[in-house]
């Protein structure tokens, strides 16, 4: 009896990292000269991130150290949907970051063609928010995650549950 081999292509990141991304941002908002009397709060959700500070200069400047915060915890930065720039109460500027966590079912449709179109022996199925890729043999497998590494799709990807 062949056995198959699969693995699971996700979007996903480590919450525990964007926590501590976010409260390394406040901390050195607290500090830093040009920022440290604005104001300024980064409000972490469920699902967004909030800024809200006094200008959009600063609104940039916060949202360059939450991006540098971020790579440095290895999250990268196609989970962050910048959202457009409100005016808030008091002259104040406040902006929500959306965090995309799961394949949408076009992208997911379009890994899975790639997948088909390329590699013959191979075997993609949608389930949910995740594409698991099954083949007979292991190499194969490594093949498709190399592929996929050097596709330019608008979101992040990670490779789990590899047997």
């Amino acid at each position: 009896m062949a056995s198959t081999y699969s693995f699971d292509v996700v979007s996903d990141f480590d919450r525990q990292e964007l926590v501590n991304a976010v409260d390394q941002t406040v901390r050195d908002i607290k500090s830093r000269y040009d920022l440290k009397d604005t104001k300024t709060t980064v409000e972490l959700g469920e699902q967004t991130i909030t800024i809200n500070t006094d200008s959009d200069f600063t609104l940039d400047a916060v949202q360059k150290l939450l991006r540098e915060k971020a790579a440095k915890r290895n999250l990268s930065q196609k989970i962050f949907e910048i959202g457009k720039i409100e005016s808030a109460s008091g002259n104040r500027v406040r902006q929500e970051i959306t965090l995309k966590k799961g394949i949408s079912s076009e992208i997911a449709k379009q890994i899975s063609k790639l997948i088909r179109d390329e590699f013959k022996k191979i075997q993609p199925s949608i389930q949910g928010d995740v594409v698991r890729v099954s083949a007979k043999n292991k190499d194969d497998l490594q093949v498709v995650i190399q592929r996929l590494k050097q596709e330019e799709l608008p979101i992040a990807l990670q490779f789990t549950n590899y047997r």
